[in-house]
């Protein structure tokens, strides 16, 4: 216990916290951008991003994982706040959390399994889309400084760590056009434009709302929404993150632990978040490796806000621009315009869906979902192609897969209209998956029968024949059957 403590937490303190104070200056904006998204207060959404982010340093599944306030998320509880307030908001933030515990104990992260890779390089690329998106708006109508603070800002990042590496370079952007910004006069977007900043701790409290069956069925809609959406967004994302630290995370656990820190989140007036993959690239990309990492970004966050606010609502908007433009160009999968001549037209066809849809919506799990949707429809062609070839003595040898979709072709390859023959049917290379390819073979083999044939069907592996077994109605028609 005490090694794993020592690996999760202190195996990289320096990077830890350096690459934690870098995130919680990029969460500031994004906080409160997401705040006016959801149409709450911006203390909502950086109360939410602090509370998140410690919460999750201890009940995460996945180290250096960032959690906060999110878009995907704002979005869905934006129609709450406006038709039935505040207060609601935060009943569905903690039974939202409640919701992600009982995936996590049904072990429903599993079924991450079955996001095919196709899905999860267009989840990839159109979060870096979105990302640099949200940053346009910041970048239309004003004047040639920020443009030259944000190409300074790319210069530093990608420049600097060539000569210094001890010190995050996004850390040494901010701090230098911070005082730039500061001394000299420069004339440039905020933070403190984004709205205002109140410089308090978040209080617990319970939610000021009826304990009735009509309010659980104004909140479960939003919740089992939230809940959804947040676990996939979060589970993705630790997937993301494995594969850029090479190591390995506990899904079910993550699944829990965002679940606990919704709670707590609810609790403590917040919003309900989710794993935010462009803060969870920059804590990576800044040297972040353990836990230690999230737990400074959150308690930073909250310090810069108490202690540092009049200064923080000083930190110009294009240095934190550049910064997730910085994250953008990583993000992105910069080979998937390889991938898409190179890998099968249905993979690449659903990575381009998953990319347009999570764009066109705003909304990532439409787009994965659709993408998933999409790959088994591809899937399931591809192997509903069932040969039957006629041999000698009406003999015929079913080669395939034989299931809801391949029945038709199966069905078409028999003539049923012979008469008085021994027929016998070989499913030795065939795999009988369900009912519908039970009841294909049913309406051969009773048509046949009633053209007085015999009809002995032969080489079914022991799945497909405990499925006959079950489910058939040939057999009373008196018709044989046997193993390999």
């Amino acid at each position: 216990m005490i090694e794993k403590i020592k690996r999760e937490w202190f195996c990289n303190v320096r990077g830890d916290i350096l690459s934690g104070m870098v995130v919680a200056l990029a969460l500031i904006p994004e906080a409160i951008a997401f705040s006016i998204i959801a149409g709450v207060d911006p203390m909502i959404g950086l109360y939410a991003s602090f509370t998140m982010a410690v919460v999750i340093s201890f009940t995460g599944g996945r180290p250096a994982m960032i959690s906060a306030a999110t878009g995907a998320m704002a979005l869905l509880m934006g129609p709450l706040v406006r038709d039935h307030g505040l207060e609601y908001l935060f009943a569905a933030t903690i039974l939202t959390g409640i919701i992600q515990i009982l995936f996590g104990v049904f072990k429903i992260a599993k079924l991450m399994k079955f996001i095919p890779r196709a899905v999860m390089i267009g989840f990839v690329n159109a979060l870096a889309i979105l990302i640099f998106m949200a940053q346009v708006p910041h970048l239309i109508g004003v004047n040639y400084m920020t443009y030259l603070f944000v190409i300074i800002t790319l210069l530093i990042v990608y420049i600097l760590p060539r000569f210094i590496k001890v010190v995050p370079a996004p850390l040494i952007a901010i701090i230098i056009l911070t005082a730039v910004t500061i001394f000299g006069n420069v004339q440039v977007a905020t933070v403190g434009d984004l709205g205002k900043i109140t410089q308090s701790l978040p209080s617990f409290f319970i939610p000021d709302i009826p304990f009735s069956f009509e309010t659980l069925s104004i909140i479960f809609p939003y919740s089992i929404a939230l809940a959804v959406v947040g676990l996939l967004e979060s589970l993705l994302t630790a997937s993301i993150v494995d594969d850029a630290t090479d190591t390995e995370s506990n899904k079910n656990r993550e699944a829990r632990g965002q679940g606990i820190a919704n709670i707590v989140t609810g609790f403590f007036g917040g919003m309900a978040g989710c794993a935010m993959i462009g803060q969870s690239v920059i804590n990576v990309k800044s040297g972040g490796r353990g836990r230690l990492s999230t737990f400074i970004a959150g308690a930073f966050l909250m310090f810069l806000i108490i202690v540092l606010g009049n200064l923080v609502v000083q930190i110009p908007m294009p240095v934190l621009v550049g910064i997730m433009i910085m994250v953008c160009i990583g993000t992105f999968d910069w080979s998937s315009f390889k991938y898409i001549v190179t890998a099968p037209r249905t993979d690449a066809l659903v990575m381009l869906v998953t990319v347009i849809i999570v764009v066109a919506t705003d909304n990532l799990s439409i787009g994965v979902i659709a993408g998933v949707i999409l790959s088994a429809v591809f899937f399931a062609s591809k192997i509903s192609n069932v040969t039957v070839k006629k041999q000698a003595n009406n003999k015929y040898e079913i080669e395939g897969q034989l299931f809801f979709a391949s029945v038709d072709s199966f069905v078409q390859a028999f003539d049923t209209s012979i008469t008085n023959q021994h027929i016998s049917i070989d499913f030795q290379k065939a795999h009988v998956w369900d009912d519908s390819a039970v009841g294909a073979i049913d309406k051969i083999v009773l048509k046949l029968k009633e053209n007085q044939n015999t009809v002995n069907i032969t080489g079914l592996n022991s799945a497909s024949k405990k499925l006959v077994d079950k489910l058939a109605v040939f057999e009373n028609a008196k018709a044989k059957f046997t193993n390999h």
